[in-house]
C-alpha cells in the first residue's frame, strides 16, 4: 500500500526530480522563497496533470454506463432517504462541476423525479468524485480523503431530505416542469466507444479545468513560500474561532472544481491551518460557488435557492468545526 502511494499518488519520484531541476538545473536554494515556490508549483502542477489525465479516463470509461437517462431510470425507482443516499451515490461518479451538474438537475426534475433526491444529486456531483478522492489521497492519504467523501455524501443525503420533507417543488420555475420529458432509448456503447468518449471526456475537462488549476497552484505557492505563517495562523488558524466560517465565505467567490482547489489545501495544512477550517473552504468552493449559484437561480425560486444556500453553508460549518474538534 505504501509502495502504490508513494509511487503513484504522492509521486515521491516527482519530487524529487523538481528538487533537482530546481537546485542543479536553474541553480535556486529550496530554502529560497523562489526556489521553493518553483519546486512547489512545477511538483504539484505535474502530479495534479499526470493523475487528473489517468482519473478522468478511467472514471469517464465507468460512466459510460451511466449515461443521463439510465440515471434517471435508476433514481426513479426509489424514494425517501433510499432515493437520497443513491441519488448522492451517483453524483460521485459524474466528473461535473457544479455548473455542469445543473443541466442533469434540469433534466432529472422535468422528468419527475422527486425534488430531494435531485438536489442529493446536485450537491454531491461537484463536491465528491471518484477522481477527487484518489487525488485527495496523493496529497493527504486515504483517511483524510475517505473522511472528505463520506462528509460530502452525508451533506449531500441530509439536504436531499430536508428539501424533500419541506415539500419545495412550487418554488422550482414552472418552465422546468414544464418542459416536455421524451424517453430516449439508451443506445449501448462498444468498447471501442467508450474508449473514444474516455478520451473525449480527457480532452474537455482538460480544457476547463488547466487554467483553474494553475491559478489554484500558483496560489498555493504564493501561500506555502511567501505569505507568512503568522498571517495565514491569524486568519484561518486553530485559535481563530471564526476560522471554518471565514473559509466557508472565502470559498464561495472562488470559481473552481476540487482539482484547482487542492494546491490551496496542501499548502493551507503545510502552514498549520486546521483540517475542518481546509474542508470548510474546499466544499464552498465546490458546492456553492457563484457561478452555480447564479445559473442555480435561473431554474428554482429564491426561497428554494435560499434553503439550498443556507442548508449546504450550515452543513459545510458544522462539519468544518466537527472535524477541527476531532483533529485537535
Amino acid at each position: 500500500m505504501n509502495f502504490i502511494e508513494n509511487i503513484f499518488l504522492k509521486m515521491t519520484w516527482l519530487y524529487s526530480w523538481s528538487e533537482y531541476l530546481v537546485t542543479d538545473i536553474f541553480g535556486l536554494s529550496m530554502n529560497s522563497k523562489l526556489g521553493g515556490g518553483l519546486q512547489f508549483f512545477i511538483y504539484d502542477t505535474i502530479k495534479i496533470f499526470l493523475l487528473l489525465g489517468f482519473l478522468i479516463f478511467s472514471i469517464s470509461y465507468i460512466q459510460s454506463y451511466f449515461p443521463p437517462e439510465r440515471t434517471k431510470k435508476i433514481l426513479g425507482r426509489f424514494k425517501g432517504v433510499t432515493g437520497n443516499t443513491l441519488g448522492a451515490l451517483l453524483g460521485t461518479i459524474t466528473p461535473f462541476c457544479s455548473c455542469s451538474s445543473i443541466p442533469l438537475f434540469i433534466g432529472f426534475t422535468s422528468a419527475g423525479l422527486p425534488l430531494g433526491i435531485t438536489f442529493s444529486f446536485l450537491i454531491s456531483s461537484p463536491l465528491v468524485d471518484l477522481a477527487s478522492f484518489l487525488l485527495l489521497s496523493s496529497f493527504f492519504g486515504f483517511k483524510i480523503a475517505a473522511i472528505y467523501v463520506i462528509v460530502g455524501i452525508i451533506l449531500a443525503v441530509v439536504g436531499g431530505v430536508i428539501i424533500d420533507k419541506m415539500n419545495m417543488i412550487k418554488h422550482v420555475e414552472e418552465y422546468i416542469l414544464n418542459i416536455e420529458n421524451v424517453d430516449t432509448e439508451i443506445q449501448t456503447m462498444s468498447m471501442k466507444e467508450r474508449i473514444h468518449f474516455s478520451k473525449g471526456q480527457v480532452k474537455e475537462i482538460f480544457d476547463k479545468v488547466w487554467f483553474p488549476i494553475l491559478i489554484g497552484v500558483g496560489i498555493g505557492a504564493l501561500i506555502h513560500n511567501v505569505i507568512p505563517r503568522e498571517t495565514i495562523e491569524m486568519l484561518l488558524g486553530k485559535d481563530n474561532p471564526f476560522a471554518v466560517i471565514i473559509a466557508t465565505v472565502i470559498g464561495i467567490p472562488m470559481y473552481a472544481d476540487i482539482f484547482g482547489t487542492l494546491p490551496i489545501a496542501e499548502a493551507l495544512y503545510m502552514k498549520g491551518v486546521g483540517l475542518g477550517t481546509i474542508l470548510a473552504l474546499m466544499m464552498s468552493v465546490t458546492a456553492l460557488s457563484f457561478p452555480s449559484i447564479v445559473m442555480l437561480s435561473k431554474v428554482v425560486k429564491p426561497k428554494l435557492l435560499g434553503l439550498y444556500i443556507g442548508l449546504v453553508s450550515i452543513g459545510i460549518v458544522i462539519i468544518g468545526y466537527l472535524f477541527n474538534a476531532i483533529t485537535l
